[in-house]
């Protein structure tokens, strides 16, 4: 035990000494920003020794012991507070410590505080999947992330699936500036959670690494054993304000600051040290060497090579494959009867999750029926919209399986299970209801693979029913809002508009390697006219090819989704009426969009109107028309314009709907204005 507690100290001390410099050199203007793990480390040495290689690791940006204990190196750190294009976290695209690395299963961390509780989760469930029984995921936060509805989230879904999480909550009594008492009824976390059912909740000096050790050790093995998830509460001191940005004088005062200086733990392990026999000699020569050790890996940080700059726009997108190439373009090959577009969903769902035994289905009523014992005597419900009926039949209950009611929870943990190689494809059972996820999509999902540099994907397919025209649905159940999501680099974002095209749309969003938000608008489901024969097991659409659906001669309409229809019908009255001839092409992919089709057609008809679901004001179509304006002025004979939903809210009363959204006649009189222009 004398030798662990040796690298123990050294290795507090050389996290210690590495904040040290971190502050020097932002102090000399030679780094850009600096938060310390100091006060935090024996805690975090202690779980270092006491988890395995083999487990995986989602620490926050204090966790710089922790990381160290798991092989990664002083040079390391320092390349991270540079910004070198050497670090080996991010390349320069991340703050320092925002810790990652593949080879020691350390997943790429993010600065939103708390939303990696859920992929934490998300990862347990894969390594239950692939039949890593022995395995242990490590979360940490401060006590402030506490109070994000992720820490619950997580909570529940580990405890109720009892998953090998071990929550690792350092409290040291400040969320920057804000107590912990604002933070947690009574102040502490591990009293609120004592009778949280199924949960092991131990507390420990957190500045004892021996104490701790003992601690983490016995909730590790309460989570290798099978019984569930394990949460330590360890008091910690933080001897250093916030970060560089911050005084933490401004808000402790000076008996506070000298009575958290009497629990400093390197200075107290010290001693420990000393009164277990190590000689002064001994440590003194481990400071000196640690000292050396963080000089040169100064030096080396400070001559590394800077971030290319062009380099940044790497790796927003997986580089191979790419969804958008000729191997993703194949041919139909058509069977059976015409299907509507929820049952042709459907099909596709059932033969992708027949081909790889990786995918996994869950959502809010995905399942057939969510108590295993009933299968066979109810008729069960698979989704509200019946898109993933029969497939829990079909495929078993660890593949397709209920989700609470919490969006955020559904894509943090499909984040955490595509990280590890599951293919999740998910279900928001309504759009609007999505946005209690958009931490998760847009800071997560959307960043994972640029922050780190392509050292982590997560290839997760989001299914949203979206959109109105339903009748009765209201401002609840009528949304769009694609714009907001289009808006995200990193993100691919379709939207089909016939049953064919469905089954080839998502059928490429389940094998390309980025993540995808499949929209489908709950008014095509089951439409007659936009019904097909299924296209076979292997037919895919290219994302960002867009579908003449109507040619034409004198204007072109860009339009997608549940507006197509509409659009092909004002086309037929214009010709009928005014002898026109319109063309309307379906964008089919939002992101990335078909604009060498748009460019094509409108230098060929010379007037184009953009039309969508969603609302006119900065909506969707005022990018397409912006770039039509910069890029097509000349070729213009018309004003560009555009059709949209009025800025209101979808009421609940038919005729009011139906004011709302757009209608073939505002369609066609749109298109007649831009014509005689």
């Amino acid at each position: 035990m004398l030798d662990e507690m040796v690298r123990m100290y050294r290795t507090m001390l050389l996290s210690r000494r590495v904040d040290d410099r971190q502050v020097q050199l932002k102090q000399q203007q030679k780094t850009f920003f600096q938060s310390a793990g100091a006060g935090h480390e024996a805690v975090l040495v202690a779980a270092g020794l006491a988890l395995r290689p083999t487990d995986w690791f989602y620490p926050y940006y204090r966790d710089q012991a922790l990381c160290l204990m798991l092989g990664m190196t002083a040079r390391d750190l320092l390349l991270e507070a540079v910004g070198s294009r050497e670090g080996p976290c991010s390349g320069g695209r991340q703050m320092p410590g925002f810790w990652g690395s593949a080879r020691h299963h350390i997943v790429s961390q993010s600065g939103p505080t708390g939303m990696q509780f859920l992929q934490a989760v998300g990862c347990a469930e894969a390594g239950r999947f692939l039949g890593h029984h022995d395995e242990v995921v490590y979360v940490s936060s401060g006590e402030g992330a506490t109070s994000e509805g992720e820490f619950w989230e997580a909570l529940n879904t580990a405890v109720i699936r009892r998953l090998p999480v071990l929550f690792l909550i350092e409290d040291n009594g400040y969320a920057i500036s804000v107590p912990v008492e604002v933070q947690t009824p009574g102040g502490s976390i591990s009293q609120l959670l004592s009778s949280f059912p199924g949960l092991l909740v131990k507390t420990c000096d957190g500045t004892d690494p021996i104490e701790s050790h003992a601690v983490i050790a016995e909730a590790a093995a309460h989570c290798r054993s099978g019984r569930g998830p394990a949460l330590v509460h360890a008091r910690v001191v933080r001897p250093y304000s916030h970060s560089g940005s911050d005084d933490e004088r401004a808000y402790k005062t000076e008996q506070e600051r000298a009575e958290e200086a009497g629990r400093e733990p390197i200075a107290c392990f010290r001693r420990v040290l000393l009164s277990q026999g190590i000689a002064e000699e001994q440590i003194r020569g481990i400071e000196d060497d640690v000292e050396r050790e963080v000089l040169e890996a100064t030096d080396y940080a400070l001559g590394a090579p800077a971030p290319d700059a062009a380099d940044t726009e790497l790796f927003v997108y997986s580089p191979d494959p790419d969804p958008t190439g000729a191997a993703f373009d194949t041919e139909p090959e058509f069977s059976g009867e015409p299907k509507t577009m929820v049952d042709a969903i459907n099909a596709c769902l059932r033969d992708e999750m027949a081909a790889n035994p990786r995918m996994v289905v869950f959502g809010q009523d995905v399942a057939d029926v969510t108590r295993d014992q009933h299968i066979h005597v109810l008729k069960g419900k698979g989704g509200v919209f019946k898109a993933t009926a029969g497939l829990q039949r079909e495929f078993g209950t660890d593949r397709v399986f209920n989700s609470p009611l919490a969006e955020a929870n559904i894509v943090g943990r499909a984040i955490g299970m595509a990280t590890r190689g599951l293919k999740p494809v998910v279900e928001i059972q309504f759009f609007d209801y999505i946005w209690t996820a958009m931490m998760q999509i847009r800071d997560e999902l959307a960043v994972l693979r640029w922050r780190s540099n392509n050292m982590f994907q997560c290839p997760v397919v989001i299914r949203v029913p979206i959109g109105g025209y339903l009748t009765g649905s209201a401002v609840y159940h009528s949304q769009s809002g694609e714009v907001a999501f289009t808006h995200i680099p990193g993100l691919r974002v379709v939207i089909p508009a016939t049953a064919q095209d469905a089954c080839g749309l998502l059928r490429t969003a389940i094998r390309c390697d980025d993540p995808v938000l499949f929209l489908e608008p709950k008014h095509l489901y089951r439409q007659t006219y936009n019904r097909s024969p299924y296209p076979g097991p292997d037919y895919m659409i290219p994302f960002g090819h867009a579908n003449c659906v109507r040619p034409g001669t004198d204007l072109t309409i860009i339009t997608f989704g549940a507006t197509v229809n509409r659009s092909v019908q004002a086309s037929a009255v214009l010709e009928r009426e005014d002898g026109a001839s319109v063309e309307v092409l379906d964008l089919r992919s939002l992101s990335p969009y078909d604009w060498d089709a748009i460019e094509a057609s409108v230098r060929k008809t010379s007037r184009a109107l953009v039309v969508h679901e969603d609302w006119k004001s900065f909506g969707y179509g005022a990018e397409i028309a912006a770039r039509i304006a910069e890029e097509l002025f000349y070729d213009l004979d018309a004003p560009v314009r555009r059709v949209g939903a009025r800025d209101v809210f979808c009421g609940y009363h038919p005729i009011v709907e139906d004011y709302t959204l757009p209608q073939t006649a505002d369609i066609a009189a749109a298109a007649r204005s831009v014509l005689q222009a």
